[in-house]
């Protein structure tokens, strides 16, 4: 192989891909980037067997094409150090390779493609669907946070994709909350699913770009595979039959809050300063008109309280919550002003924006109040 590239563009390539060396791996092929010269284009590959990523750059010029795995933290290292050149990469008879820049050389080993593992991504039953760039990062970031970290039932473990002919919901829970953003941008001929854990899906929220138009999604039973620009991610899917998430949604939620969600947001935060630190306990006591939320430690003898006004509809209640699933909700909201609906004190409270906002319809949460004293 022997090519030149722009050291940046090198950079950016291997960076891009990057996040999925793995940090420990039984195979040590894993640590390296595979490189696959053909023409001018250079594909850059990086896996962990479970997740796989690849982008292609285009070379100044080819001498010699070919495939190599190098090892991925030296070559890091070494281009993080050079400043924007023309790099000279060409390998030699001894299983190394020498980057040539204008004032010096390094000379780094290599490792046969061929022991780099297969990838396959999905097969001829894939179900292919185009997902506008922006509105597949919103909701993976709108959801992501409320996944869980569950052994038992590894499908919590991710994001939900629930696709159907009218629109596509991202669903996402912990038992304590769940979050569903919805958007009518999504449509596929029939309707199908799949669950994405939440480490590919941190990585996709990572890596498409505010300039990206749109993701291209596949997958089967097993894999999904997200190509944008130069990029494709391919990842194993999460095994499992997802809770009947809509069931748990509540439908006749009659005492109804509205309030500017930056300030409830503030005012739970400064109210649970004063929680016990074990529970996080905090308590909403609503009036027409006011809400007052407090919140105590007896251990340290320390407690808070703050009115707020606000606009009540419904009968006098007292609710508790957790306040971290509180601040967790509301900080992942863009909204100006929420809806909060409830029922009673010991079943579930409906979290979405306001009904004039322009995300009311994409948006809800649920939180599972707790037992008060």
């Amino acid at each position: 192989m022997k090519l030149i590239i722009s050291s940046s563009e090198l950079l950016r390539g291997v960076m891009a891909v990057s996040k999925a060396i793995p940090a420990k791996s039984p195979l040590p092929i894993l640590e390296n980037f595979l490189f696959d010269l053909k023409g001018k284009t250079l594909e850059i590959t990086a896996s962990d067997t479970e997740l796989t990523l690849k982008t292609k750059i285009e070379v100044e010029e080819t001498a010699e094409e070919g495939r190599i795995a190098v090892p991925a933290k030296h070559m890091m290292d070494l281009l993080k150090e050079l400043p924007d050149q023309p790099l000279t990469i060409n390998t030699t008879n001894d299983s190394s390779f020498v980057c040539s820049w204008a004032s010096g050389e390094s000379t780094l080993p290599y490792f046969p493609a061929e022991d780099y593992p297969e990838i396959t991504g999905c097969d001829e039953t894939a179900v292919t669907i185009k997902f506008p760039a922006q509105s597949l990062l919103e909701g993976i970031s709108s959801t992501i946070y409320a996944t869980a970290d569950d052994e038992i039932r590894p499908a919590m473990n991710g994001i939900y994709f629930d696709i159907d002919q009218a629109s596509t919901t991202l669903v996402a829970s912990d038992s304590h909350k769940l979050i569903c953003y919805t958007t009518a941008d999504v449509q596929a001929a029939e309707k199908a699913s799949f669950i994405l854990h939440k480490k590919p899906a941190a990585i996709l929220k990572a890596i498409i770009g505010k300039d990206a138009e749109e993701v291209e999604v596949a997958f089967d039973s097993k894999n999904a595979t997200f190509t944008f620009g130069q990029t494709i991610v391919i990842c194993r899917l999460v095994v499992g039959k997802y809770p009947k998430y809509r069931d748990v949604i509540p439908q006749n939620n009659s005492n109804v809050l509205k309030i500017n969600r930056v300030q409830l947001l503030n005012t739970v935060r400064r109210v649970s300063v004063c929680a016990n630190k074990a529970s996080n306990h905090i308590k909403f006591d609503l009036q027409s008109g006011s809400l007052e939320i407090s919140a105590q430690d007896l251990g340290f003898s320390i407690a808070a309280y703050e009115k707020v006004m606000c606009q009540y509809d419904g009968e006098p209640l007292t609710i508790g919550f957790k306040s971290p699933y509180i601040i967790e909700i509301l900080s992942n909201m863009n909204c100006g002003e929420i809806v909060m609906k409830f029922l009673d004190s010991k079943r579930a409270a409906l979290i979405l924006p306001a009904e004039e906002e322009e995300d009311s319809e994409k948006i809800c949460g649920i939180i599972m109040p707790i037992m008060i004293s």
